[in-house]
């Protein structure tokens, strides 16, 4: 008995590839239960269908050579369970997402995957400062400069400044207390991005309580790092900033200066202008996968999730 394969069938033989082309692309905007809804067909069906069509998405990429490339960990369920998740900077492209965890040996799976030949080929990675991830680096892809993500190092800030703030809170009472309730997003937010009524609020602030004016200030200031373009002067610019933290009694920012002196090789590379790359589409991915996250709520389907990662870069069929 002949079997006759039709280029027109979907992997599903009940359907069209047309038809399955038509549901892979609805839901890239739609949950499936809402496309399943409106084709009238069982919500399984519609996953299965979507999940060839990003498959032939893959298949029909062509695979990659990276440079440069950004290395993150996203939760994908309770209990602290991590996935990997890597991107082509220069593409601005997932390109690969797996692990078991965000231990070394998961990272190592990636390199693996790719090959020596195009390991030797890395010139940069991006990442958080996450040891794991930096030894791994290390060991596979040596020649390759790192690259501490600089909206983590501001998030860490971010942090401490609201521990400064907390710890002023807890200190006061009565009135002094009434200016600092309420304004954690006024201080960690950029002074530009405040509305009229958030800058009234913060002006109001800086009056009120000096240990938390001298700490945003300080907070302010620190962005400028990232300006120079020779590590020297980004040395001397950091150690001025250090030196400020004397006599000020801002213990969490004295913590950070510290995190900061580890990690100098990391941070300094931000200098080099061939190290200038868009450090924003690793958050920027981050958020589309935690929308991708909730309107695949309820579906444990892992394969699934990396399909819909790897994929959500990618042009239409």
């Amino acid at each position: 008995m002949k079997q006759e394969k039709l280029a027109w069938l979907a992997k599903n033989p009940f359907f069209t590839k047309r038809f399955g082309y038509w549901v892979g692309r609805h839901c890239r905007t739609s949950t499936i239960k809402d496309v399943a809804k409106e084709c009238r067909l069982d919500w399984k069906t519609v996953k299965d269908l979507e999940k060839s069509y990003m498959q032939e998405q893959l298949d029909t990429t062509p695979e990659v050579s990276p440079s440069v490339i950004g290395i993150d960990e996203i939760s994908v369920s309770k209990g602290h369970e991590y996935r990997i998740v890597v991107s082509d900077l220069e593409l601005g492209k997932p390109i690969w997402f797996g692990g078991e965890d965000r231990s070394e040996a998961s990272m190592d799976v990636f390199y693996q995957q790719l090959g020596e030949e195009k390991c030797r080929k890395i010139r940069l990675i991006v990442m958080d400062m996450w040891k794991a991830f930096e030894a791994s680096a290390e060991k596979n892809a040596p020649g390759a400069d790192i690259l501490y993500d600089k909206f983590h190092l501001i998030r860490h800030l971010g942090e401490e400044l609201d521990h400064i703030r907390k710890s002023e809170y807890r200190r006061l009472a009565g009135i002094d207390r009434k200016y600092i309730k309420g304004t954690k997003w006024v201080l960690l937010s950029n002074r530009e991005n405040l509305s009229q009524e958030g800058q009234a609020s913060l002006a109001m602030l800086m009056k009120a309580n000096k240990r938390l004016q001298k700490a945003y200030l300080l907070k302010e200031s620190f962005g400028q790092l990232w300006n120079y373009h020779s590590e020297k002067w980004a040395r001397k610019f950091f150690d001025n900033w250090k030196n400020s933290l004397r006599w000020q009694k801002l213990k969490p920012f004295e913590d950070f200066a510290k995190m900061v002196e580890r990690h100098w090789s990391g941070i300094a590379a931000h200098c080099k202008p061939e190290n200038k790359v868009p450090l924003g589409f690793v958050e920027g991915l981050n958020n589309k996968i935690r929308v991708i996250q909730r309107r695949a709520y309820g579906i444990r389907d892992k394969e699934y999730l990396r399909l819909k990662i790897l994929t959500c870069m990618l042009p239409e069929l």
